[in-house]
This record gives C-alpha cells, structure tokens and sequence, in this order.
C-alpha cells in the first residue's frame, strides 16, 4: 500500500512538473534580438550560428564573445555595442546553444566552444580585437594562440567555474520532463535577477527590467537547457591552465577585472596579469560585468584612450 501511494504521489509530481513545463513554454514567445543592427547567420558544423553586426564593415573588426550561464546571448554588450561601432566594426555572435543560433539537444564541451570562437576569429573577422568574458575568455586564449588577432581584451576570464565534471548531473538536466522542470527553476525571473545580484552585478540599478525579461525569455526558448546542462556539470570548463595558455597569445592581452567580484576574485586578475606580463584594468564597483555597468570606461579601454595597468 505504502508503495502505491508512493508511485501515485511520483506520478502526480511528473504530472504537475510536465503542466508547468508547458505553460511556461507557452509563455516564453518569439524573441527579437536586444542588440541594434544587421541580423545574421552562418553555418558552422551543422548549426546556424546568428550574430549581430554594427558598425563600417571598412572598420578595424571587434569580435565580442559572450559569456556562459543559463540565459546567456551576446545581448551582454548591449552597454557597449553601439559606441565602439562608431570606431570599429562591430561583429557580436551568439555562441552554439544560445540566444539566436541553434540549440540542439548535443552534448557541448569546452573543446566544440574553443573550435568555435578559433574559427569565428578566422571566418568573421580580419585580424580582430577579440573580447571574451569569464569562461568563454579561457576559449579565446586558447584559440587565440592559433589565430591572427591585434589584441585579446578579457573580462574577469576563467578556465573553469564548477569544478569535477558530474556525468548524472548533466543527465539530469537533459531529461525532458524532470531536467526540464529543474532548469526552468533555475531561470525563473527570480533566480536570474538572484544570479545578476549576486555574481553579475555590483549595483542592481543598472540592470533593467527589460534585461530581466530578454533573459528570462532566451532561457525559455526550444532545446535552451541543452547547453547550460553541460555547464551546470563541469563539461564546458578547460582542462588547460589559463596561464599557460595566455604566455602562448603573441598579440597584446588585457585584463578586465571588477573589483568586487568573488566568483573570480581580483587577486587571480592579479596574478594572472603577473604570470603571462598582461596588462591589467580594474574596475570598482563592478563584479564580472564591468562592461555592463560601466561601459563608456570599457569602451576607453577597448579604443586604448585608458592607460592599462589602471583603475576606473
């Protein structure tokens, strides 16, 4: 007796988790990119990769590659996007398995993203200043020793974020019923602004309702938890030192670091910059988004009007 009422009660919570799944899918309609200017894509191994381009295509490139969490999209840069066109052009992708590019149900890994950003470097751009922010600037090291870049600008980068990889922990998140139910828990408009506060940003003023619900809404689209599954687990972290990797980049590196941030704290901007002789811009009142919640500085930064080894 007590086993039925055990299977029933399961039976009943795979139900209600299945109900809500579908509402909030219903919910979460089309989307419009956040970043102005021309929509694209292109096919890279199968996906269609969408990116943004702004800017005179005559212009020295800036290729802007986002960070990764649970509602990330290149709308990251929506605080700096339309300033740094005015001097170069301005090429924003959205990485396989978020935003506008296709999300299919894959099994991503460090290796398929660091592929990716090398060849977006070599097929977007021409010689470009690249950024990359937090995990995603580890790719950009890595590739960039293989590719032709001016400089590497990366914002509070790391080369790995949740530590052993957890194969069930994955699974978990990629089954269709409970996985999706977990995930949407995990993007609810609550958890993302808890995450933003948190980790993102140092005052929550800058980020508005409408960045809110641009996230909330990317993170509810078809196959979004595919991704961010090979996240939460360890799979999408580097099994490289970004030590290493940053000694091997020819072209100049700079640092960006906020100052309050304690996922990735200061003092490893400090001895990275040490380590590979980078330059190194520290920000105040500012966590991993420093670009976001100061971007005229970031653009001075980026455009070299900011002397590096400096504090905003």
């Amino acid at each position: 007796m007590k086993l039925r009422n055990v299977l029933v009660a399961a039976a009943g919570t795979v139900g209600a988790t299945t109900l809500a799944n579908r509402l909030l899918a219903s919910q979460a309609e089309e989307f419009e990119p956040l970043l102005p200017g021309d929509q694209g894509t292109y096919r890279w191994r199968g996906f269609d990769v969408a990116y943004t381009e702004l800017g005179d295509p005559e212009d020295d490139d800036v290729l802007l590659f986002h960070g990764i969490s649970a509602a990330s999209s290149n709308h990251e840069f929506w605080a700096v996007a339309e300033a740094l066109s005015e001097d170069y052009h301005v090429i924003a992708p959205d990485l396989p398995g978020f935003g506008h590019s296709d999300r299919p149900p894959l099994l991503y890994s460090a290796s398929l993203y660091t592929t990716f950003v090398r060849d977006a470097i070599e097929e977007l751009g021409d010689e470009p200043t690249v950024v990359g922010a937090s995990l995603t600037g580890a790719y950009v090291a890595k590739a960039a020793a293989d590719a032709d870049i001016k400089e590497a600008i990366l914002v509070c980068p790391t080369e790995t974020t949740m530590g052993e990889r957890r194969v069930w922990l994955r699974a978990l998140f990629r089954s269709p019923v409970v996985g999706q139910g977990l995930f949407n828990l995990m993007v609810s408009k609550r958890s993302i602004e808890y995450f933003q506060a948190d980790h993102g940003y140092y005052d929550m003023e800058a980020y508005t309702p409408e960045m809110l619900n641009y996230e909330w809404l990317t993170a509810h689209q078809p196959g979004a938890r595919f991704a961010p599954a090979s996240f939460v687990s360890g799979f999408l972290d580097l099994d490289e030192d970004l030590g290493e990797l940053l000694s091997a980049v020819e072209a100049p590196v700079t640092l960006v670091w906020g100052r309050n941030a304690e996922t990735v704290p200061l003092s490893r901007g400090r001895s990275l910059a040490e380590e590979v002789d980078a330059s190194l811009v520290v920000f105040d009142r500012a966590k991993l988004l420093p670009h976001a919640e100061h971007p005229k500085q970031f653009v001075d930064v980026v455009t070299g009007e900011v002397a590096v080894d400096s504090t905003q």
